[in-house]
């Protein structure tokens, strides 16, 4: 309350400025009228109703003004999108229009003047990334290359699991998950496993999915940006001063090794250096090079990535099956039936696995990792579905939302029921917008093959390997199911379990 009455007195002496420049607008305007939406506050708009949680309260704000609505984002007019059609009409009838990102302090800062990819504005910067994400480090050939680090840290918490199984130990599986995640992460990105210098990585990566999520005052007031109220900036520097210090080791230890990788087996500092130097864009050679701060922003990216989205949605799965044992045992009747008891599950078996395919659906319908998608911005006025929506609008996707919407998915929202899926297959390319949890159009998720897999696999072994029982006075019913505010939503709390080994090896 005290940052919110702050914040009045700071941004009175500008309510005559802001009002007139609202008032010119839109006199000047005449193409429609905007989307309905709650009365909001002079100056602040609606920032005071959005909550700890704001894909919720949006979400209940919805049912009233519909599935596209407006508010006021302290001086930025904002679009909430809540339902399939009204997604596609954004993403993919108008997606040339929606297809940049509002600029961001903390982003900016974090990337080096937004040289990643996934919260750079649109243009020509953006193009050339993306493309060099898509040549370069996200390709089905690179993807497949990594398999054997996928398969031997996978086998090693296996291992971890199983000697646990033979202790009668409960573990703490939303942290071995995580640990999984990093150490698989790190042979990819940086050519080895975990070491204590990475812990720190983790923690500071954990810092910048906070602080990106957070409400900052200067996004929304961009007059009172210099005065860095809430200390985000000066959080930021801090923090991307000690991240590049980790990469500038690493990628150090890289330019002095002696032997030389095959091509079949360079990490994605490997693939990065190699092109160090060169044109962002190799047919254009008058295209931005490709320095030291280009690849650090671009190793930012993938291991903020990689670490905050997987973990935190086999974290939710993985939770919704042991709180259904109904789940599990169908499950594990799939994996006994296409696998046998003899063996642990790999790659070339996911494709059979159709009720697991089923499972992860409903968990990301139910908890989608990024419940409102990184925000787009729309880069020209547009008249869309009879609404005037002006240029440097910021568009709000609610995934969370759509979700939850029983006009898609029945009176049974709520419930975790994979057989929903059953007769309806739904994809999550980003065509079928009853379910885009990784996005859709220009702004897809590039990163979504690699998740997959590592999503299907991974929870595939832990249900296949063992049973689960609750620790002594808990049930199913007990594992509560609390969000965690940031960039990426995850579990309010670790879940826990005691595995008891299940094949015949």
């Amino acid at each position: 309350m005290s940052l919110f009455l702050i914040l009045l007195v700071l941004v009175g002496s500008l309510l005559g400025f802001l009002f007139a420049k609202t008032s010119r607008h839109g006199s000047s305007r005449n193409l429609g009228k905007r989307p309905p939406g709650p009365r909001g506050l002079p100056v602040i708009g609606h920032l005071h109703m959005l909550g700890k949680l704001p894909h919720q309260t949006l979400t209940h704000l919805s049912k009233k003004y519909g599935p596209i609505m407006s508010i006021n984002l302290g001086t930025v007019p904002t679009i909430v999108v809540s339902s399939p059609r009204a997604a596609e009409l954004f993403l993919k009838t108008h997606d040339h229009v929606f297809a940049s990102r509002p600029k961001s302090q903390v982003a900016e800062i974090l990337f080096n003047g937004y040289k990643g990819v996934v919260l750079t504005p649109h243009g020509t910067r953006w193009r050339n990334v993306r493309k060099l994400y898509a040549v370069h480090l996200l390709n089905s050939s690179k993807i497949e290359q990594f398999k054997l680090i996928r398969t031997e840290e996978i086998g090693v918490v296996m291992d971890h699991l199983k000697s646990a199984a033979e202790k009668s130990e409960v573990v703490n599986i939303s942290k071995i998950v995580v640990e999984l995640f990093e150490n698989m992460v790190y042979r990819m990105i940086f050519g080895r496993g975990k070491n204590d210098g990475d812990q720190k990585l983790k923690d500071f990566v954990e810092d910048m999915s906070s602080i990106t999520g957070a409400f900052n005052i200067s996004d929304y007031f961009p007059l009172l940006a210099p005065l860095d109220l809430q200390g985000f900036a000066r959080r930021t520097k801090q923090l991307r001063k000690s991240i590049d210090i980790i990469f500038e080791k690493i990628i150090h230890e890289h330019e002095h090794q002696k032997d030389h990788k095959s091509k079949d087996h360079k990490d994605f500092v490997d693939v990065l250096l190699s092109l160090l130097d060169q044109s962002i864009d190799s047919q254009d050679k008058n295209s931005e090079i490709i320095g030291r701060s280009e690849i650090n922003a671009i190793l930012l990216d993938l291991v903020a990535a990689s670490l905050e989205t997987s973990t935190k949605a086999i974290d939710w799965t993985f939770s919704e099956i042991l709180k259904d044992p109904r789940v599990m045992k169908k499950l594990q009747k799939e994996l006994e039936t296409n696998i046998g008891m003899d063996r642990m599950v790999q790659e070339s078996d996911l494709p059979k696995l159709t009720y697991l395919d089923m499972v992860i659906k409903e968990g990301l319908r139910l908890h989608p990792v990024i419940p409102l998608l990184a925000p787009h911005e729309s880069m020209e006025d547009v008249v869309l579905d009879g609404f005037y929506i002006p240029k440097k609008s910021r568009v709000l996707i609610n995934v969370w939302s759509m979700g939850r919407d029983p006009d898609i998915w029945g009176d049974t929202t709520e419930e975790f029921y994979p057989e929903r899926f059953e007769n309806d297959d739904i994809d999550m390319q980003g065509l079928d917008f009853r379910l885009i949890p990784f996005g859709s159009g220009r702004r897809k998720c590039l990163g979504m093959h690699m998740a997959m897999l590592n999503l299907r696999q991974v929870l595939a072994q832990l249900v296949h390997s063992f049973d689960w029982k609750m620790p002594d006075g808990m049930i199913p019913e007990d594992i509560d199911m609390d969000e965690k505010q940031g960039l990426a939503v995850g579990r309010a709390n670790n879940v826990f379990a005691r595995p008891i080994y299940r094949l015949n090896d």
